[in-house]
């Protein structure tokens, strides 16, 4: 184990709702069965007409998970889409995201009509073991070397070997 070794920090589900109500709370519900945390209600960051969502409104639930239930999560979610990473889906800035298009799909789920259909991102978050502190301090952050930074290869490596999965090429 060395401070350059690639780590996952987190990951992030989020469900985006579009509203408050009924629905917001049906997605928190959602989120609770599956990853076992209570979401965090998101807002709206600019107001947008077209779509009728005004500025701080609450429009989203997510959840950030980190351990043991990060893992089991994310194994489960793999499964999911078939242990399938698309190689597009991998950032130049240190994370993996995916979309998922209904909670039935993971196992044990089963559709309820009380609940409905809700799909989900995911987004991974790599970094080092050692490193990232020079961001994240109080005195004197600065931005994060180049040296210490995630490549997308390090990041497909690193979910071949951890997690099994397979890197589908698309242009």
């Amino acid at each position: 184990m060395s401070m350059n070794d690639v780590v996952i920090d987190k990951v992030t589900v989020n469900i985006g709702v579009g509203e408050a109500g009924e629905k917001l709370e049906k997605a928190k519900g959602v989120l609770k069965l599956l990853t076992g945390s209570e979401g965090t209600v998101t807002h709206a960051k600019r107001t947008n007409r077209e779509f009728g969502i005004r500025k701080g409104q609450d429009i989203g639930v997510m959840v950030t998970l980190r351990g043991e239930e990060m893992d089991r999560f994310l194994r489960s979610a793999l499964w999911v889409k078939n242990g399938r990473c698309l190689s597009y889906s991998f950032s130049n800035q240190g994370s993996y995201s995916f979309g998922i298009s209904d909670y039935t799909s993971f196992k044990g789920m089963k559709y309820n009509p009380e609940i409905g259909i809700f799909g989900m991102d995911v987004v991974v978050t790599f970094k080092r073991r050692g490193g990232y502190r020079v961001s994240r301090r109080r005195l004197q952050p600065r931005k994060l070397p180049r040296k210490f930074r995630v490549t997308r290869e390090e990041m497909m490596d690193f979910m071949k070997k951890n997690y099994g999965v397979e890197i589908v090429e698309v242009s």
